[in-house]
């Protein structure tokens, strides 16, 4: 499969700023991939899709502020006052060592071994190593949590760069059910459910869990290779508890549908169902990097609930091949086709796309 074969065309007035207001009226984008058919309608009236007894998954893994801009210069102190630069530090994830952090680095050719990066007089960071990939590794002399509470108190909201102002309030780059912090961005798919919704679908019947997954590089880098099996995709932290895989798994023992909120939700459940086998999911903490494309078998994931992804991106491949139809006599491919045709229609519908923007149920 070629990356370009995952484009499509989107005017930029489309891309949502910010979130509808209240966030339940933003617009749905009903997909049937059976039938091949597609209808429209307000998040507002997501519950009519639901059934009794259908088990909602959300993943609670809460923003910080991991955009941090800072001033660097060498460890030693010389030279502080002249050759000061400026610079723009992305966390992305903690590594295994107590303080060291991997990290994206804007503009990154200045960013040296050796070098120091302070963002506040009490919080400041030493270069280690520049990876191949782009990214950077950096000591920190705190550990993951102090680092977490130091950058909600300089840092900034890591907004996507196709985003033009950072929200007044945090709250606005989180989900209501936010809980787990960890994420450089937020599970988006969330944004549209509500305590109006939740309470919706408690009175019918619908079961809830909950489900971590800490959005990294795994979920946002784009693809830059032509062929999209070149692409190296990065591992995101995840974590199911034995009972939250035990209610998943009584679920789909009992015929009962799992509808994940997101994609994030998606790689963590397939993911790990990989590693038990037999389509159950078991307890699991640790990194996931599971790469979806069209021809995957779905063995945990009944419905998705998703926004309007990026052009060529990873979550475009992912709902690609989740509309796919894999009973006999359809072709690899077909849910590419059709997923960009109701792209398409959406476009023509001028919904609201990206980050920000409306929802669409598969």
């Amino acid at each position: 499969m070629k990356t370009v074969d995952f484009d499509y065309i989107l005017p930029k007035e489309l891309i949502a700023q910010q979130s509808a207001e209240p966030r339940d009226s933003s617009r749905l984008f009903v997909v049937d991939k059976e039938k091949k058919t597609y209808t429209h309608n307000t998040f507002s009236g997501v519950v009519d899709y639901f059934k009794k007894g259908d088990l909602l998954v959300w993943n609670n893994s809460k923003v910080f502020k991991a955009r941090l801009l800072g001033k660097m210069h060498s460890s030693t102190g010389r030279d502080l006052v002249n050759h000061m630069r400026d610079v723009e530090i992305f966390l992305v994830r903690p590594m295994e060592n107590v303080g060291v952090w991997k990290v994206l680095a804007k503009p990154g050719k200045h960013v040296l071994p050796g070098m120091t990066i302070s963002f506040a007089e009490d919080f400041y960071c030493n270069i280690i190593l520049k990876e191949k990939d782009g990214t950077i590794l950096v000591q920190f002399p705190y550990n993951a949590a102090t680092v977490r509470k130091k950058a909600n108190q300089h840092g900034h909201i890591p907004i996507p760069p196709y985003v033009q102002n950072e929200p007044e309030q945090f709250e606005s780059y989180q989900t209501v059910y936010a809980k787990e912090e960890g994420s450089v961005a937020a599970p988006t798919a969330g944004f549209h459910v509500t305590p109006r919704i939740i309470e919706a679908l408690k009175k019918k019947g619908v079961e809830f869990a909950e489900v971590t997954l800490h959005v990294g590089l795994g979920t946002f880098l784009p693809v830059k290779s032509d062929d999209v099996e070149d692409h190296t995709m990065h591992s995101e932290w995840v974590e199911i508890s034995e009972e939250i895989a035990e209610k998943i798994n009584t679920a789909k023992e009992e015929g009962r549908r799992i509808v994940a909120v997101g994609t994030t939700s998606v790689r963590t459940l397939e993911g790990v169902a990989m590693f038990g086998g037999g389509g159950r999911v078991n307890a699991y903490e640790g990194d996931i990097n599971i790469f979806i494309v069209p021809g995957f078998k779905f063995q945990i994931v009944d419905v998705l609930i998703t926004n309007f992804h990026l052009p060529k991106s990873t979550l475009l491949m992912l709902v690609s091949a989740f509309a796919e139809d894999r009973r006999a006599g359809h072709s690899l491919g077909e849910g590419r086709e059709f997923m960009l045709s109701c792209y398409e229609e959406a476009v023509k519908e001028k919904y609201r796309f990206f980050s920000f923007g409306d929802a669409m149920i598969i």
